[in-house]
């Protein structure tokens, strides 16, 4: 027998993080010490006190029945108090959804507001789930949106046609440029959707891992943003608890709605213990500022980021000290697939640019999510490879 995708799936390129850890399954029974400086895992532990309390309510007996599609009461109050704390944002319990992670809820939401044929403005370089995950399995078709060095990695909303869009999605701090946003680039995004209604998704998981003293804001903060976002965030990489599979999605209660519906026919959402230590997570902050948890991590990434920068930009390739995420993008000078390539030869992973877009084509993507010894064993061998 021959079985034929659906043409929905023939349309999707192949998912680039896929891919390398093929490359590196293969790398790696070749008996190749590979330095992995390509997906963003964090490699420190969640703090004890989330790994104490997943043990704790998984070993409670009620809390392995289905949860609530729309997630449990009290995990939905606890995101209601974090976003009062760490951004001044008033919401409401039925403005918030419980996510497998914030993967699944961006790219559910298409499901619930696209249909064939509606344009999704999608930034270029950008995480890939937003082009393919969300829009095209939706049978969307995604619409660039540049994201280009000259403008900070911001977009410029005046040379989009916005005739035809139903949906954009944005993402400070970003992946994979790390570019961050101020207020008055998030404002324009705002009057941009509500000026052509547009749904406006902002993905927002990285706001917590940050440098410098820097702060990431809440697209929520913007007047009138409730009015057009839904806004999703993850516990992945604020709390090192990226396989626990937990996010949530806030913002404008018809778009969270909407989104509710399709995953009650999908999913029984996250595990009621997980939620339960997630409320403990995010009862952590205290303050708008980060706990000490965070504080210390964020320390560690810094010194990580600071080797890494310094060691590429002696080597001549150009690439700026992020204040937020744990990536560093780097200008190559050249064909991305082939800096990847010749890095693997060398024993080091990294991800070239093109996988995120055309505009990523020149660039490439270097995380570190790894200790500093092999951060600076992996510098290395990137400068005897150039």
């Amino acid at each position: 027998m021959t079985f034929e995708y659906a043409e929905r799936i023939k349309r999707l390129q192949p998912y680039l993080f896929a891919e390398i850890e093929k490359i590196q399954k293969a790398k790696k029974a070749q008996g190749i010490d590979l330095i992995s400086l390509s997906i963003g895992d964090p490699d420190l532990p969640p703090p004890q006190f989330i790994t104490d309390a997943l043990a704790k309510e998984a070993a409670d007996q009620k809390n392995h029945n289905y949860s609530f599609s729309q997630g449990e009461p009290d995990f939905r109050v606890a995101v209601t108090s974090w976003y009062k704390i760490r951004f001044g944002v008033d919401l409401q319990p039925d403005q918030v959804i419980a996510l497998l992670g914030s993967k699944e809820g961006i790219a559910n939401i298409a499901r619930a507001f696209i249909n064939p044929g509606d344009q999704v403005l999608c930034p270029d370089p950008a995480y890939p789930v937003y082009a393919n995950g969300s829009t095209i399995l939706c049978d969307g078709t995604a619409s660039p949106l540049p994201l280009l060095e000259e403008n900070g990695y911001h977009p410029d909303f005046r040379a989009v046609d916005a005739r035809r869009i139903k949906m954009m999605f944005i993402n400070y701090p970003n992946n994979p440029t790390a570019a961050t946003a101020d207020h008055k680039t998030l404002k324009e995004a705002v009057e941009f959707a509500k000026e052509n209604n547009i749904i406006l998704c902002y993905d927002n998981a990285y706001s917590e891992i940050t440098y410098d003293g820097y702060r990431a804001p809440s697209i929520l903060e913007i007047d009138g943003a409730l009015d057009v976002t839904v806004e999703f965030h993850s516990l992945s990489k604020t709390f090192n608890m990226t396989g626990d599979r937990i996010g949530f999605a806030v913002g404008n209660k018809d778009l969270i709605a909407g989104l509710a519906k399709v995953k009650a026919q999908i999913d029984s959402g996250p595990p009621v213990y997980t939620q339960k230590a997630a409320v403990k997570a995010l009862g952590s902050y205290t303050s708008c500022d980060p706990p000490e948890f965070l504080r210390q991590n964020n320390q560690i990434l810094q010194e990580r980021r600071d080797l890494l920068v310094d060691t590429i930009s002696k080597l001549g390739y150009h690439c700026e000290k992020p204040k937020a995420t744990f990536y560093v993008w780097v200008n190559c000078k050249g064909d991305s697939m082939k800096f990847a390539t010749k890095m693997l030869e060398t024993g080091v992973a990294v991800t070239p640019g093109v996988g995120f877009g055309k505009q990523g084509e020149g660039y490439v993507r270097i995380t570190f999510t790894q200790p500093k010894e092999r951060i600076k064993e992996a510098c290395n061998r990137i400068a005897n490879a150039f």
